[in-house]
């Protein structure tokens, strides 16, 4: 693990004295929260600093972007591994849309609300102006690179108890892993098994300003419109089309 906290430049031995009192209380509030003793608690405080929090403390130096990306990682491999032990009759179809719904945001958005992750993360509340969607980008990007930190700080099997505790067993108990929210892939589904021409997505407006656009997107199959959907995003919008047209299709 050591070798791997050097590669990703993360063990810093000055910096563990320059954490301040107040980020040594989220750590030591997480640690209990979680039941994991924090060997190198710079470690954790890195992922739990959004680049935000960096702008008013000169003491830390990186963000947890780099332990977001190691935690993606670890996360899909975990889940995984137990679906595969877990739903040993599932073909890979099943066993891919079960672990992309368990690890997508929401899936993420949920565990951190379970963890009340919000009480423990760094970053200046001037960074999201009362923006749920801000709240909610920092929730799923801690929650991963806590996962990445407890990877390298006291391993694997550490690691894949937490993430069943606070991810996957919940999911798996409640069922909520079998609700498919994708409904472009619930579309591209259907129409090839009725033979029809793959979804069409047509932008057809974005506008307001770039911190609260609004997208217009419209879906043709076969040159014929389906339905418009609206988001704050293109693939926000693209999904509220898909679910318009299957409802519009599956209603024939």
């Amino acid at each position: 693990m050591k070798v791997l906290g050097k590669l990703f430049g993360l063990f810093d031995k000055k910096e563990k004295q320059l954490l301040s009192k107040f980020e040594k209380t989220k750590l030591e509030n997480l640690s209990k929260k979680i039941n994991i003793s924090f060997h190198d608690s710079i470690l954790f405080a890195k992922a739990l600093t959004h680049r935000s929090y960096l702008e008013k403390n000169t003491n830390l130096t990186k963000s947890n972007e780099r332990l977001e990306f190691l935690g993606d990682a670890v996360l899909g491999l975990v889940v995984a591994d137990i679906l595969f032990k877990n739903f040993p009759q599932e073909d890979e179809g099943f066993l891919t849309k079960t672990r992309s719904h368990i690890v997508d945001k929401q899936g993420l958005l949920q565990a951190a609300s379970r963890l009340n992750l919000i009480e423990y993360i760094l970053y200046d509340e001037r960074f999201i102006k009362k923006s749920q969607k801000g709240i909610e980008s920092i929730l799923a990007d801690s929650m991963e690179a806590l996962i990445g930190a407890i990877y390298l700080d006291v391993g694997i099997e550490t690691t894949k108890r937490f993430i069943e505790k606070w991810i996957t067993d919940p999911s798996l108990k409640s069922g909520e892993y079998q609700i498919d929210n994708n409904f472009k892939g619930q579309l591209l589904e259907y129409t090839h098994a009725e033979k029809l021409s793959s979804p069409n997505y047509i932008l057809i407006s974005s506008k307001g300003p770039d911190h609260n656009k609004e997208f217009i997107v419209e879906v043709q199959i076969d040159d014929v419109n389906y339905g418009y959907g609206r988001g704050k995003n293109k693939k926000a919008a693209e999904q509220k089309a898909a679910k318009a047209a299957l409802s519009i299709l599956k209603a024939k």
